[in-house]
């Protein structure tokens, strides 16, 4: 049904650039393409979640999953345009143009019309390491459709690597591999969106779990540990959200000394070697395939202008939004949102630190750690200023082999999965009123709601307490 929606009424090349829910749904196929995107996505979310505690075995997980995945490499991309911009971004490296300098409109683009209006003067965020694939992606292509099947191969592969991965870190955590593989790759996101469209955050999540999946196993070897640093680092190439994920890789490789003074103590003793290992290979291979792609780091400065997207999905920004509506009543220029954003990164750089602190503190160095990795990238998603529906695999992939408790996640993918039409069109942009008031106070309500269960419980655990 989903891929259905997509053959009727995808993100196609020449569709309409300026349409929007109702002129989908006055469309001579409108009701069908509706009805198809809205039941299908029902029936996988359905599904999804009423079995993420009845899965028979791994085998059948996986398999599964893949079943629910092949038929999105067969439709033309759908929930999302961002191929045609990957498409530009690989045509311009391949023509020796700065994407940390220009907007794709620089040389111009061949598949430029086919880009939202809104990108085309925007530089590239993202890292080297993925700029060298659209390259190659466009190279071996040759057509859009071949740089479409490209990318989803490329998407594919890393969907694969999780699936392969994941299962040793959740066996790690105490959590049922085949609840992990279910949870992390079966839900309404990853085909419809993560492959269909196809999307570079797959790739970056990939390089992740297979990178902790080295440090995970390689019992303080040097190579494992050295390859897993540098799959951490190449993750970090694709998109910097990554580097989150890089401490907790070397907490995890650290071995404390048993006749230490206190777990701190010994945290901090024992972090040399792995930080020189992980952290060092990860230094090196972002370092290496920054200066092999003949790229510097204007991505990370790039990285700003994705900000200049203003929607109530990204929690400070909805609760900036709200404040700013309120504060225009009775002064028109009045905007909150830069300083919420701010303050909301404030935010996430003191929870990555006690997650640090208490993964130091831990008597279970590695299982502490993987869960401080996936609190760490739900905080990022939950603090950042622009939020996208399919940025919800990031945390939840980790979540699924640390944790049970995925409900919120799982059910903020399930919104997200509803959020966004075949043709990529965001129905978020058309209600932002009353959409940031309403998701304001939805977050004053799971803000009271975890103050409360902090207050009752007389040991919390801020990793476990951190998701209503």
């Amino acid at each position: 049904m989903l891929a259905g929606a997509g053959w009727l009424g995808g993100a196609l090349p020449g569709a309409d650039l300026a349409t929007d829910p109702v002129k989908v749904a006055r469309s001579e196929f409108g009701p069908i393409i509706l009805g198809l995107w809205v039941v299908g996505t029902a029936i996988q979310a359905w599904a999804w979640w009423s079995g993420r505690d009845r899965v028979p075995t791994l085998r059948w997980a996986a398999w599964t999953a893949v079943l629910w995945l092949l038929p999105f490499l067969f439709v033309p991309p759908m929930g999302s345009r961002d191929v045609y911009s990957y498409a530009c971004q690989g045509e311009m490296f391949l023509h020796g143009i700065d994407p940390y300098s220009y907007g794709i409109n620089a040389l111009p683009c061949t598949w430029l019309g086919m880009v939202s209006e809104i990108w085309r003067d925007s530089v590239t965020p993202y890292g080297p390491l993925f700029l060298v694939i659209a390259g190659a992606a466009v190279k071996l292509g040759g057509s859009l459709t071949g740089i479409v099947v490209m990318f989803r191969l490329v998407t594919l592969a890393a969907v694969v690597a999780v699936a392969a991965c994941l299962p040793a870190l959740a066996r790690r955590c105490g959590i049922e591999p085949r609840r992990a593989v279910w949870v992390a790759l079966a839900g309404p996101l990853v085909g419809a969106h993560l492959l269909a469209a196809p999307h570079n955050d797959a790739v970056m999540i990939g390089l992740l779990v297979a990178g902790l999946f080295l440090v995970v196993r390689g019992d303080a070897r040097p190579l494992p540990l050295l390859t897993g640093g540098a799959l951490l680092g190449l993750a970090v190439a694709v998109k910097a959200t990554a580097v989150v994920v890089v401490p907790f890789a070397v907490l995890i490789a650290a071995r404390p000394a048993a006749n230490a003074a206190s777990r701190l103590v010994a945290g901090l003793r024992a972090l040399p070697r792995p930080a020189l290992l992980v952290g060092g290979s990860s230094v090196a291979a972002l370092a290496g395939v920054t200066l092999a792609s003949g790229l510097g780091f204007g991505w990370i400065p790039a990285m700003k202008g994705s900000a200049s997207v203003i929607q109530f999905t990204s929690p400070p920004t909805a609760a900036g939004m709200t404040l700013t509506y309120a504060g225009q009543l009775v002064h028109p220029g009045f905007d909150a949102v830069p300083a919420v954003r701010a303050l909301a990164l404030v935010t996430l750089g003191a929870v990555l630190l006690m997650l640090l602190i208490g993964t130091l503190r831990a008597d279970d160095r590695e299982k502490t750690a993987l869960r401080g990795a996936a609190v760490a990238m739900a905080a990022v998603v939950l603090l950042s200023p622009v939020f996208h529906p399919w940025y919800v695999f990031w945390p939840l992939t980790l979540l699924a082999a640390t944790t049970l408790r995925t409900q919120a996640f799982m059910l903020i993918a399930i919104v997200s999965a509803f959020s966004v039409l075949p043709d990529g069109g965001g129905l978020p942009r058309f209600v932002k009123f009353p959409g940031a008031p309403l998701m304001t106070v939805l977050l004053v309500v799971l803000v009271v709601r975890f103050i409360r269960r902090r207050t009752a419980s007389a040991q919390p655990d801020p990793q476990e307490a951190a998701f209503p």
